[in-house]
């Protein structure tokens, strides 16, 4: 019975009965946290799955993950063959892992549905703020997924502890028990006691159900009678309550025989307490498993066949807290004799108390083990745990520029920093080789850009470049300064760091002239230039480019106007981040990706895969890429109308960028607040709004030569053609530069709103002409709508109608509203009626961006469970989007998708 959580019983009955969703429970040590697992595992009519996390595991990649789905490996063989193969890796299976750690959540997700199929899974997950990092990181990738499929996941976590964080799901907080309650619950342990001395117990209590439980065994048989009064506990807070408790078990365990207690170390020590290691090891200390039946009578632990089980994780503290250093160490060494593998490594080290190269090298084994897994915490771990047993300097040196690496690559920003502090400081006495000052500098960059200083990011950059020996990893290095310096917020320094990267870019052929190419359109940008040309021959074997560099030549398409190139190598990035399940570096390739999209005039597929690279960045911890793909997103919203939605989205892309001084998601939500602006025809706030943008912080955003052609529109509209003399003078150097269809089309448009009426008709079909070499739906739109216009000026009006009604099409297809609004109302005032068209709504304006991607999959003949490896979903996930989208379709089955143009 749980005394006064009625109200915390009803939450988890929610979740239970509602078959799906998650939930973290959090509070002070003790305070009924696992009683209310206990409640859940009990009144779960379900298959329940359930793991503790363990201090101790922290450092062992993916521990926790394989005891909780130990009992269900044998359904591992019915996922697609990527998950089975880096689920496999990642327990220790067999398998080989070319993923990351959230690909292997991907897997979890769908082996946890894979399970439901058979009947309703939990999952319980006690003292989260233990488990590690992989493990962590791959349950809630799952947990936030579980929308519709029958499996609920609940996990229990220490009140304040940062260790387990856990965006986007619902949290239940447990504080003190009430009186009544506390009363109850101490009068079921204690009822011979004397009113007196429950009430003092009650006070030192504080309402924590651990100690109403065991502060009364901590009584001597007088203080039980009353005998002395008051007791001589410490009043005080609910963390010294637990303190106090803690003191009671310490208090327990010394009165146990020394074998007990040497059991009850190995116990505490063991990650698993497997009966069969502890029985090797305790024998090691002349113990037996008999032993533990001391312990076991004083109700500090269970053994059962699975193995020891503490009564709670502060008797595993306690006991630890209890023995001296020579215990400590002949119990690991003990455990080091009975273990293989990762758990011996760590073993042997902990009992290493001097530099030891042969225990250094073989932690150097474990954690290139653990990244073949993806488990980049643990990687950190153990090379930080190398370099303390290096006996070489330089190695040291090495190792923690290794592990600090890991831990950022991890998102443990602090502990990066911490390990680089290491490095450095032994650095300065030694003289580590290039290719270590080399990492180690491009790591103190990933950092300096984290904190918000990616200028400070770009110095170390140029440093690590010039003590590369490696050409790849120079060019790459100089990809990501040139990149960095141009997305910082302005600075006096930015231009010249610029230059200095485009002086550091080697001469030669191939992939250097490439990066020196775009390292000098970089430059030019910052000094204001226009950039009319920017024309580089990609090298052979382009395949093997590093991912940074081929990430920078598919941006930069975008200088070129070359959208079909762009949009190519996009795709390209994120089939390969998909491929081989580097979700890490999936926000960054769905960044360019979407902009690729967007910019092509495909918003509904840029709508679909914003919405999946936001949730991507939230769950790896990207605010940058985040905050980029925010802005992108307020865009589209813009183009729609959705004032609401794209103030939010604004608001978020603004927030990351003023805060990290990162301005690529700025530029874009400026851009979009300009959009809602001209689809509302608020051509005078147009015009303000880029006057304003030419002197403040994003002015150098090449993303502004998109824009001009709106500001020669809102010119011409208001009246004022004198100011868009200018902008179109640049945009018309700049596109046909390019050559490219595309930027003449609008180029033409942009020419034919200035003209007098004797020229614009020419300027007017040109533009269609080009807009038919180099398809662009949002942009032919446009042109068609003023073409429209102008027409209806000549009353021209069935002509006019012609274009306004393609136009329209064109806007409901993009879900562009304002524009579509603003068509249909030029198409009435030439006299024809709405009704005439019989003009019916698009279906697909009515799916969600998640419906519309799991469709347009559909619709290539693509099964659920291929279509979920994709979007990183459960097939049963992917079943309920097709089971909403096709009434709104119109369609009944999976056939009649293919009649859909979704582009």
């Amino acid at each position: 019975m749980l005394y006064g959580r009625q109200a915390e019983q009803a939450t988890v009955d929610e979740l239970l009965e509602a078959r799906s969703g998650a939930l973290i429970v959090r509070g002070e040590a003790g305070i009924g946290k696992s009683a209310l697992l206990d409640y859940a595992a009990a009144k779960a009519q379900a298959r329940v799955l359930r793991v503790n996390g363990v201090e101790s595991e922290a450092d062992l990649s993916f521990a926790a993950l394989h005891l909780l789905l130990r009992p269900v490996l044998d359904h591992v063989g019915a996922l697609p063959s990527q998950q089975a193969e880096v689920l496999r890796g990642a327990l220790g299976l067999g398998g080989t892992t070319r993923g990351d750690r959230f690909l292997v959540g991907v897997a979890t997700l769908n082996l946890l549905v894979e399970l439901s199929a058979e009947g309703p899974v939990v999952c319980l997950v006690d003292d989260a703020q233990w488990l590690d990092g992989e493990s962590a990181d791959a349950l809630l990738f799952a947990a936030r997924r579980l929308h519709t499929e029958p499996v609920a996941a609940l996990f229990t976590a220490r009140e304040g502890d940062a260790a387990f964080h856990a965006r986007g799901l619902t949290e239940l907080w447990l504080g003190e028990l009430d009186a009544e309650a506390a009363r109850g619950l101490l009068t079921e342990q204690a009822a011979d006691l004397p009113p007196a001395i429950r009430d003092q117990l009650l006070t030192e209590a504080r309402g924590n159900p651990l100690a109403l439980v065991e502060l009364p065994r901590m009584l001597t048989t007088e203080q039980r009678r009353g005998a002395l009064s008051p007791l001589s506990f410490s009043l005080g807070t609910a963390g010294l309550v637990t303190d106090r408790v803690l003191c009671g078990f310490r208090d327990r365990i010394s009165a146990l025989p020394g074998a007990t207690r040497s059991c009850l170390l190995v116990a505490a020590l063991d990650d698993r307490a497997e009966l069969g290691v502890l029985a090797r090891a305790i024998g090691l200390l002349g113990a037996s498993l008999t032993d533990f039946a001391e312990a076991e009578r004083a109700g500090l632990l269970r053994v059962c066949p699975e193995g020891v089980a503490f009564r709670h994780p502060l008797v595993r503290t306690a006991v630890l807290l209890s023995c001296d250093i020579g215990a400590r160490i002949a119990a690991h060494q003990a455990l080091a004799h009975a273990v293989d593998g990762d758990r011996r490594a760590w073993h042997l080290a902990a009992v290493t108390l001097q530099p030891d190269e042969e225990v250094a090298h073989e932690l150097e084994r474990l954690a290139l083990r653990a990244r073949q897994r993806g488990g980049q915490t643990a990687v950190s771990a153990a090379y930080a745990r190398a370099a303390e047993l290096s006996a070489d300097p330089a190695e040291a040196v090495r190792r923690w520029t290794a592990a600090a690496g890991a831990a950022a690559e991890a998102g443990l920003w602090l502990r990066a920093h911490e390990l680089v502090d290491k490095a450095l400081r032994l650095a300065e006495e030694e003289a580590p080789a290039g290719a270590v000052l080399s990492e180690l500098a491009q790591v103190r960059a990933k950092l300096e850009v984290e904190a918000g200083r990616p200028l400070n990011g770009v110095r170390l950059l140029h440093e690590g470049a010039e003590a590369a020996g490696d050409p790849s990893a120079k060019l790459s290095l100089l990809s990501l300064a040139g990149f960095y310096t141009w997305a910082s917020a302005p600075h006096p320094d930015q231009l010249a760091l610029a230059r200095r990267t485009a002086e550091l870019c080697p001469d030669g052929d191939g992939l250097a002239d490439v990066v020196r190419t775009f390292n000098r359109a970089f430059r030019l940008i910052l000094e204001g230039d226009a950039v009319t040309t920017l024309t580089y021959r990609m090298p052979d074997q382009a395949d093997r480019i590093p991912f940074e560099v081929r990430f920078i030549i598919t941006y930069q398409a975008i200088v070129r106007a070359d959208h079909d190139a762009m949009l190519d190598g996009a795709a390209q990035l994120v089939e390969e981040c998909r491929a081989e399940g580097r979700l890490g570096r999936m926000p960054q390739a769905m960044t360019v990706f979407t902009i690729a999209q967007l910019i092509s005039g495909r918003h509904r597929s840029a709508r679909a895969t914003v919405a999946t690279g936001l949730a991507l960045a939230s769950d790896v911890g990207q605010p940058q890429w985040s905050s980029y793909l925010a802005g992108l997103h307020a865009w589209l919203s813009g183009v729609a109308g959705a004032q609401e939605e794209c103030a939010a989205m604004t608001e978020q892309a603004i927030r990351e960028a003023d805060h990290r001084r990162w301005m690529p998601g700025a530029y874009w939500a400026e851009y979009a607040q300009l959009m809602l602006d001209l689809g509302a025809s608020r051509y005078d706030a147009v015009l303000e709004r880029m006057d304003r943008a030419a002197a403040g912080p994003t002015r150098h955003a090449f993303l502004w030569r998109y824009a001009w052609p709106d500001y020669v529109e809102a010119a011409a509209r208001t009246g004022n053609p004198q100011r868009a003399k200018e902008p179109l003078r640049r945009y018309a150097e700049w596109a046909q530069a390019t050559g490219q269809a595309r930027p003449l089309a609008v180029l033409h448009r942009a020419h034919a709103l200035l003209a007098a009426d004797h020229e614009a008709e020419e300027l007017y079909e040109r533009a269609l002409a080009f807009h038919i070499e180099g398809e662009h739906p949002f942009d032919e739109a446009r042109t068609r709508m003023v073409y429209g216009e102008w027409l209806r000026r000549q009353q021209r009006r069935t002509e006019a109608r012609a274009q306004l009604e393609a136009a329209i099409e064109a806007f409901d297809r993009l879900d562009a509203a304002p524009w579509s609004a603003r068509a249909a109302a030029e198409l009435r005032a030439t006299g024809a009626s709405l009704s005439d068209r019989a003009r019916a709504g698009d279906p697909r304006a009515a799916l969600t961006p998640q419906e519309l991607q799991v469709v347009r999959l559909a619709v290539t003949g693509a099964s659920n469970r291929e279509i979920g490896a994709q979007l990183f979903l459960s097939p049963r996930t992917v079943a309920s989007h097709l089971y909403k989208a096709f009434p709104k379709l119109g369609v009944s089955s999976r056939a009649e998708l293919a009649r859909l143009e979704l582009a």
